[in-house]
């Protein structure tokens, strides 16, 4: 799944590989330099080979007498003499072998044959040393020269790994941020095209969680892995390259610290692994008790149960708590055992290096270069380990977004979407449409067959979970119907396009929730242009505009988060004219005159009857006085309609109208409306 969000960062990504390579060629070309310091600068006294530049004719006379006769013209014919000096011309590969035992001899004053090499090439470096000495060379500046040429070189290295760390870091960040942006907007889009059926599937702390809490887990670890699938890899073979070389006979030592890394990281594997899984449903948990916390702090009180609730956070915060103790005491300890293991093998290899310094067979700068070596293979082992650790938390984060990325649309667009054709009138057909939601045995709503009229008000009528605003959410495709079909001017709603049917419909909420903004914000939400004076007018209808100018800064006014800022009833009128906003052709009212008084809501009615004439209007409502002057009213009971017509003609027909009637209107009310 990320691998497809990497694709537009691939060259990045390659950049990052290059910068890993060059960063791992200075890491390990520093020892060497280390070791020919130690080595060659302070122990040599800055003489690199068994052949010198320069010798006396003293010395090549005592050369020449312990060559054969098939070595000693090589020799003869590569220095010129000059005075009482001879001088290297021609450089000759094979001169090394030659020289190398006859110096050692020289300077032993005993055959060096049988000896081992490092102390064989110490024994001819001293000779041509005590050589140059004799003949007035400044030993002291050839030491100081090499060491300060080795040094800059060094320095070189080292900023070149430095400057590569600090763009590798750079790009890998900026990959992992772009891979979280990607991500996160996906993720987004993808929610916000959820129907209710998928919304159920989750819950909103959890989405939450997916979207920020998964997604920087995500971003995090694949820093950590662009860095350490490349570097670790080349290091630690490079490494054991480089050991190998430097004396393949104290190999065992590493393998010894790797076995030791392994052992530890497996059984932290196993202990730390299942609380990793089980993190981030803990948190998943503590954010839903949260919100639904804040969301209902104002029944918590009224209940006066602050006390229950800090039990319900404390025990779920206790719980992440606890987890997340574990999880980073396990890791916290971890790093110390892994310095202790790497530091136990520094001691092991010294033991075990002064040995191989003692019988000759090793210098101290490859003593020291093969420490340096050995610690970049643990690390680089460490390194490994410790992606394997972040790996499955990584990937437990990834199946999450996955699984919200991969979740099937039940409401999708049309392959061929019809569109309306002009002049789009807003008649709203139901035939035999029945719904039954997710999961649920028996339908919703069934048989519901009627015809709602351009420019007529159909209002919807029951009592509660009889399917009102089930019939309702059908038009919108909030929800698709399971059988029957909507029509709206003869054309299947399934068959337009999600954002064509939704244009011309203008929906008020049974709870009329607003966003962060301003009032003008909120009331332009469909239609950012929209001009002044039409906000005005609509403002107007909803019978907005009065309470809207009481405040200091009129439309420029601030709404908080979910309008908590406002009362319910003036939410519900902004809620009404950002609906009317929009120039809806069907508008749709979800029991959302609820919140408003009796004479609010009257002047509201006889507004939108004014104002909206060629308007489709269907109202879902609970009190009977809010739709006694419908064109068309539909009765609804246990999901089956059980009638339609007008007030009138119910209170004839349909036994459960008169009884809502009966429950909500006085007698003096009954006789006049008529029944």
């Amino acid at each position: 799944m990320v691998l497809k969000y990497l694709k537009r960062s691939t060259g990045s990504i390659l950049l990052v590989v290059i910068l890993l390579v060059v960063k791992v060629v200075a890491d390990l070309t520093l020892p060497l330099f280390t070791s020919n310091i130690v080595d060659v600068g302070i122990q040599q006294g800055g003489i690199v080979s068994t052949v010198p530049t320069v010798m006396s004719t003293q010395l090549m006379d005592k050369i020449l007498s312990r060559l054969d006769g098939d070595d000693a013209p090589v020799v003869t014919g590569s220095y010129g003499t000059e005075g009482n000096s001879y001088f290297l011309q021609i450089e000759d590969d094979r001169l090394e072998d030659i020289l190398t035992v006859p110096l050692a001899t020289i300077g032993m004053g005993v055959p060096a044959e049988s000896l081992p090499d490092d102390i064989v090439r110490q024994a001819a470096i001293a000779t041509i040393r005590a050589d140059h000495e004799l003949l007035g060379m400044d030993i002291g500046k050839i030491q100081n020269r090499y060491i300060m040429r080795t040094g800059l070189m060094m320095i070189g290295i080292s900023f070149m790994g430095v400057l590569s760390s600090i763009l590798v870091a750079f790009f890998a960040s900026r990959v992992a941020a772009l891979l979280g942006k990607r991500l996160r907007s996906d993720l987004f889009h993808t929610v916000v095209s959820f129907s209710q059926d998928e919304m159920d599937s989750f819950s909103t702390a959890s989405l939450v969680t997916r979207s920020t809490n998964d997604i920087q887990q995500i971003q995090q670890s694949f820093v950590m892995i662009l860095r350490v699938v490349v570097f670790a890899p080349l290091m630690a073979l490079g490494g054991l390259f480089r050991v190998l070389r430097t004396n393949g006979s104290m190999a065992w030592t590493i393998a010894l610290a790797v076995l030791a890394i392994f052992t530890v990281v497996i059984t932290m594997f196993a202990l730390a692994m299942p609380k990793f899984k089980r993190l981030q449903v803990l948190v998943d948990t503590v954010n839903r008790v949260v919100r639904e916390t804040l969301i209902g702090i104002q029944v918590i009180r009224a209940f006066n149960t602050q006390g229950h609730e800090k039990k319900r956070f404390g025990k779920a915060n206790d719980e992440l708590t606890a987890t997340t103790l574990f999880v980073n005491r396990a890791m916290s300890a971890m790093m110390p055992i892994m310095m202790l293991i790497m530091n136990l093998t520094a001691v092991l290899i010294v033991w075990q290096g002064a040995q191989h310094i003692q019988t000759g067979s090793m210098q101290v700068g490859d003593m020291m270069a093969f420490i340096q070596y050995a610690m970049l293979i643990i690390m680089s082992f460490i390194m490994i380990t410790m992606l394997t650790i972040m790996l499955p938390r990584a990937s437990v984060s990834a199946g999450r977004i996955r699984e919200v990325l991969e979740t099937p649309l039940s409401i999708v667009d049309p392959e061929n979407p019809v569109r309306f054709s002009a002049p789009i009138r807003g008649k709203v057909v139901f035939r035999d449409v029945g719904f039954t939601y997710r999961g649920a045995t028996e339908e919703a709503v069934s048989g519901i067959s009627f015809t709602a009229e351009a420019g007529a008000t159909t209002a919807i009528i029951g009592s509660t979970g009889s399917g009102k605003s089930t019939i309702l959410n059908l038009i919108p495709r909030f929800h698709d119907v399971t059988t029957g079909s909507i029509e709206i001017d003869g054309i299947d709603i399934r068959k337009l396009a999600l954002d064509e049917l939704r244009r011309i419909i203008g929906l008020v909420p049974q709870q009329g929730r607003l966003f962060s903004g301003t009032v003008a914000s909120n009331i332009a939400f469909s239609d950012e242009t929209l001009a002044e004076e039409k906000m005005v007018d609509v403002a107007t209808i909803a019978q907005a505009h009065r309470f809207i100018m009481d405040k200091t800064d009129g439309y420029q006014s601030q709404v908080s988060q979910g309008g908590q800022n406002v009362s319910g009833g003036q939410r519900q009128r902004i809620a009404i004219a950002r609906a009317l906003a929009s120039k809806p052709k069907i508008l749709l009212f979800d029991d959302s005159f609820s919140a408003l008084d009796y004479r609010t809501e009257h002047l509201v009615r006889n507004k939108l009857k004014q104002h909206l004439t060629a308007t489709t209007v269907i109202i879902v409502a609970q009190r009977i006085s809010s739709i006694l002057q419908a064109d068309k009213i539909l009765v609804v009971d246990e999901g089956r309609l059980v009638g339609q017509g007008t007030h009138a003609s119910l209170m004839e027909t349909c036994e459960v109208y008169r009884q809502i009637a009966r429950s909500q209107l006085s007698q003096e009310e009954m006789d006049h409306y008529g029944g």
